[in-house]
């Protein structure tokens, strides 16, 4: 099962987002983002809600506590 970082990171690109986009939603820089999905830094809460509103996922999916539903995987175009 793969980390909620690597979650982070395939979402992020099975959306075609660069790290500097989704850092820009998010509110924080590109070098923040950049470590969380690294791990070097824990993602706040505030920041999984607004992705998971973005990428329209659950928080039980991004942090590996449930399967991903059906379509949850891609979603098409971004």
């Amino acid at each position: 099962m793969s980390s909620y970082m690597q979650r982070l990171r395939n979402l992020r690109e099975d959306h075609d987002l660069s790290q500097e986009q989704v850092a820009q939603i998010l509110g924080t820089s590109q070098t923040m983002y950049a470590r969380y999905e690294r791990g070097a830094s824990e993602l706040p809460i505030r920041h999984l809600i607004v992705l998971c509103r973005h990428y329209q996922v659950s928080a039980d999916f991004v942090l590996g506590l449930k399967p991903p539903e059906k379509g949850a995987d891609k979603k098409g175009g971004g």
